[in-house]
């Protein structure tokens, strides 16, 4: 007899249902949210599972593997449209969920979400760190300015993006006859001198990454793309074989535009900002790299400058962003590189 299982995870307990295949349930319980315990209890009360799901959160992913090892049916689902199946019932309680889970797990009626590789989350982290460093560098940048421009120093320009050694020489000479200035600087110097060290060695291991990766090497030949770029490309994505098309990408990273249509009403609106707003935000870097500082012609350059003649910049660099995570697809999956053109003769 096929059973089916229904989780609803929290950070502490884990909510079990399991019914058969005519719905009926066969069991209900509660685990403490540790696979071993699960795959434990699910021997017991599910010992023929068919499959068992649980809604995609902050402890899917690290579940959903554990208990794949174990060799238990597991499958992830998209919390977003399972939602819209389990607000239908009148009462919310987790072992309402779990229920309602489980005859999801029966009838199929759900989306399955891809659960990374560990080694893309490894990647996914590093680059995930480097742009936090990044963003409380700034920011300390940006108190700072504020701060000083209040008592009339005005500070100029740094030199090299990688070197903010410039920046600090002129916090120090700008705060050196002023007291309570000079002990905020001699606390944010060294502050700001550990960030900057911990971007660099971020970058330096990031680049060495892609450098050892075929693959990175390869999609870095788009021009405007970088190695973190071609890496945070590789994490996200993880699987080229997950798109049958290589213009499905765009939609999952957000890059398409929304569309509402009935009856005699078709209009499209902005992009849709769904899946990695990190990946969105280093496509349109790349993107706006090749119309602004890629000198070499090649077909897609010239495309995007035209574009961005016609409808603008921004929605330029937006749909360039776009065609490029095509562009990365396609080479990723076919095993070849970027074709250069040349430019033709007017």
């Amino acid at each position: 007899m096929c059973q089916y299982v229904g989780l609803d995870v929290s950070l502490k307990e884990v909510s079990i249902c399991v019914v058969d295949g005519s719905g009926n349930v066969l069991a209900r319980g509660c685990v403490a949210t540790d696979p071993d315990a699960l795959t434990k209890y699910l021997a017991t009360a599910a010992p023929d599972a068919e499959r068992v799901v649980h809604e995609s959160g902050q402890l899917s992913t690290w579940l959903t593997r554990e208990l794949a090892k174990r060799g238990v049916p597991v499958v992830c689902i998209d919390a977003r449209s399972a939602h819209k199946v389990l607000s239908a019932r009148l009462n919310k309680s987790d072992r309402a969920d779990a229920e309602g889970l489980a005859h999801l797990a029966r009838t199929g009626w759900f989306v399955e979400v891809h659960v990374r590789s560990e080694t893309s989350d490894r990647v996914r982290t590093l680059i995930g760190a480097r742009e936090r460093l990044l963003r409380m560098r700034k920011e300390l940048e940006a108190h700072i300015r504020g701060v000083l421009k209040t008592f009339g120093f005005r500070m100029g320009p740094v030199g090299h993006a990688r070197s903010r050694q410039s920046f600090r020489d002129q916090l120090a000479e700008a705060t050196s006859n002023d007291p309570v200035l000079g002990l905020i600087a001699e606390r944010m110097i060294p502050i700001h001198r550990t960030l900057c060290v911990s971007v660099e060695t971020l970058e330096d291991e990031l680049v060495a990454l892609a450098r050892k990766s075929d693959t990175a090497r390869r999609l870095m030949t788009v021009p405007g793309v970088g190695a973190i770029t071609a890496l945070a490309f590789i994490a996200t994505v993880d699987n080229p074989q997950r798109f049958r098309r290589s213009t499905d990408v765009g939609a999952f990273l957000g890059l398409t535009p929304r569309r509402y249509q009935s009856g005699e009403i078709d209009r499209s609106g902005r992009i849709s900002k769904c899946g990695d707003a990190e990946m969105r935000r280093l496509l349109v870097s790349a993107a706006t790299t090749l119309m602004t500082q890629v000198r070499r012609f090649s077909p897609l350059r010239s495309w995007a400058v035209r574009l961005s003649g016609r409808k603008g910049f921004k929605k330029a660099a937006v749909a360039t962003a776009r065609k490029i995570a095509v562009i990365l697809h396609a080479i990723w999956r076919n095993g070849t590189e970027f074709k250069w053109t040349k430019e033709p003769v007017t």
